[in-house]
């Protein structure tokens, strides 16, 4: 399996164990993970060609990307 960029660990390095914390204590925050991983990994086999998509589409996946991003950093900012 290859490696899978933009893994939250990754962008949120300094705050893994409050993204635990929260995923085991925040049934929002958990679906916004889960659903952040889905879209993130959706993104991954379409830039690899896995899963090719037009651009409309992976536009649209960053997107949803990115505003589940900005979600999980205001709950990390909040539990802070």
């Amino acid at each position: 399996m290859s490696h899978t960029p933009h893994e939250l660990a990754e962008e949120f390095p300094a705050h893994i164990e409050a993204m635990h914390a929260l995923k085991a204590g925040d049934a929002h925050f958990a679906r916004l993970a889960e659903r952040y991983h889905e879209v993130n990994r959706a993104i991954h086999r379409a830039e690899t060609n896995i899963e090719p998509t037009d651009d409309l589409h992976m536009e649209e996946m960053r997107k949803d990307r990115m505003r589940l991003k900005d979600q999980i950093w205001a709950a990390l900012s909040k539990a802070a």
